[in-house]
């Protein structure tokens, strides 16, 4: 057997079963949904670019973190080390949600009202605003937390049922 197109037709077929792999993804795909038609029902509005960018509630990072860490512990364990693994890059990601990210967004907020204000004639009047919607307060990264571990025990209670 040839081992290239072997490898390639397990990890294929493999990936497809991949319950921490879908888990996150779904829950990715969820959060992002959510954003979208929030964002119709508040503004009456369709934004597509809410079905990838960042920021707004459900934390789409929490949710596909949380999944991930979740269905790796439901598959694998939560004793092990892919488990712990998988937990710490999940409050890594949490965190640096709330940090770093929110706090990156409110200094955007603020350079963007300094621009505005700038005389027309200034160098930078005409620059291109800064993305404001960076981070997510602790409740959209609760929500989002929340929705992945939903989205994981869900999946896992299909794939026991189809065992």
């Amino acid at each position: 057997m040839d081992v290239a197109s072997g490898f390639g037709a397990t990890t294929s077929s493999s990936m497809f079963r991949n319950f921490p792999l879908i888990s996150a993804f779904v829950a990715f795909a969820l959060a992002q949904s959510i954003k979208f038609f929030t964002t119709w029902y508040k503004e009456r509005r369709w934004d597509p670019k809410q079905l990838v960018g960042s920021g707004g509630m459900p934390s789409s990072h929490s949710a596909t973190v949380t999944a991930l860490a979740a269905a790796v512990g439901f598959q694998d364990g939560f004793g092990g080390p892919l488990f712990a693994t998988a937990l710490v890059l999940a409050c890594i990601v949490m965190y640096d949600a709330t940090g770093v990210r929110l706090q990156a967004g409110r200094q955007a907020e603020v350079l963007n009202q300094i621009v505005y204000e700038l005389p027309a004639e200034h160098p930078l009047a005409e620059s291109r605003p800064l993305r404001e919607l960076l981070g997510h307060t602790p409740p959209q990264v609760v929500a989002g937390g929340i929705l992945g571990l939903v989205t994981a025990v869900m999946g896992r209670l299909i794939t026991m049922a189809w065992s």
